[in-house]
């Protein structure tokens, strides 16, 4: 008997893993590409500093707690830990080393996923779950191509050393920039550099983590379109010590530059200041450009509802910010996403196929709406 089609997953970080643990659910035969040395996505290339803002309690994928105190706040290297463990006891084919770079649909209504190596993957959908590491945005300023100093995206920053006595300007209002040039204060001169005051909102709140509240208040399942209403600038998570040290001054902050010299910055007011390095902390951009030859991307941006492309039947996503969900693209939120476009992709692959039909033609609706009421 022939064994029929796998689903083609591309992305093994908590993304990719997430669509494997639902496609298992929901009786579905996953395959992971993962252009990497083990499935635990980008999480090795993060700051060293770097931890989590969720609890462990509340910070795990589908089927695994993570081990220890529920109340702490995972590091970087646990997160690794997590994800490599989480891999194994899937038990599904995971092809590490082994980049899509195209994939193409197919007249029977399945897809091509051709990689790095040479192979093509038949496979009856695919979930694109490539995250948007890869992709880091850098704003193009005056003068940038001219400065001499160190520029960079916080992607390529891990640790303070080779920083002490330098002058150093972190661009951004989230929490990496901050949680970076708050770890630096204590090795260089810094400043924070953003177009609007920091946004700080309390970690914890009534003796409890701020998402113990979201837990139960249900606030992590509130739709896309509410959040998008209500989340409109960056904000940063505070225990307290990040909004005394921009209060007191002990971290710098002033309005972003309007260009650079090559020698440093000028800032809005026409002062310039001499700046050794610039870091960047200025967020990603999904990473898919192995979708270009669907045509389903929008200046780099996949054409979905919900995660479920309004394109290709078929073709899902996962991990894009905001997918559905405040918390989409992280640890916490990836599963209940995946069990979402996981239910589309089991009716198109079974004995429902026309639950998959409808479900794209509601999402290619309801995209059309929402770009009607943009303009």
């Amino acid at each position: 008997m022939t064994q029929p089609d796998p689903l083609i997953i591309v992305g093994g970080g908590q993304s990719g893993l997430a669509a494997a643990r639902a496609a298992l659910d929901a009786g579905l035969r996953p395959v992971v590409l993962h252009a990497g040395a083990e499935p635990v996505g980008s999480w090795p290339r993060y700051y060293d500093s770097l931890t989590l803002f969720s609890p462990a309690r509340h910070s795990a994928l589908p089927g695994m707690p993570f081990d220890g105190d529920p109340d702490r706040y995972p590091h970087r290297d646990e997160v690794v830990d997590y994800l490599r463990r989480y891999a194994a006891a899937l038990d599904v084919e995971v092809r590490t080393r082994t980049r899509a770079v195209a994939v193409r649909s197919t007249p029977g209504g399945g897809y091509l996923v051709r990689t790095d190596t040479g192979d093509e993957l038949a496979g009856i959908g695919v979930v694109a779950a490539t995250g948007s590491y890869a992709n880091p945005y850098v704003p193009s300023l005056p003068g940038q191509d001219e400065y001499g100093g160190d520029l960079r995206h916080v992607a390529d920053y891990h640790h303070p050393d080779g920083y002490a006595g330098k002058r150093v300007v972190v661009v951004g209002a989230g929490n990496s920039a901050v949680q970076v040039a708050y770890e630096l204060t204590g090795h260089a001169r810094v400043t924070l550099a953003t177009r609007e005051p920091v946004r700080f909102l309390p970690q914890r709140i009534g003796g409890r983590d701020l998402h113990h509240w979201l837990h139960v208040t249900r606030g992590d399942r509130l739709p896309r379109a509410v959040i998008t209403r209500l989340v409109r600038h960056a904000t940063v998570l505070d225990t307290g010590r990040y909004r005394q040290a921009v209060t007191s001054g002990e971290l710098a902050r002033r309005e972003m530059f309007t260009r650079f010299t090559p020698d440093g910055v000028v800032w809005s007011d026409g002062t310039h200041d001499a700046v050794d390095a610039v870091i960047f902390a200025t967020g990603y951009r999904p990473d898919l450009n192995y979708l270009a030859p669907l045509d389903t991307l929008e200046h780099g941006t996949p054409r979905q509802v919900g995660g479920i492309s309004t394109t290709h039947p078929g073709l899902v996503y996962l991990g894009l910010e905001f997918q559905r969900s405040f918390a989409s693209n992280t640890l916490r939120g990836v599963g209940r996403d995946a069990a979402h476009v996981m239910e589309a992709l089991a009716a198109q692959a079974g004995d429902r196929p026309r639950l998959g039909k409808q479900r794209h033609r509601r999402a290619a609706a309801q995209l059309r709406r929402d770009t009607a009421g943009r303009h």
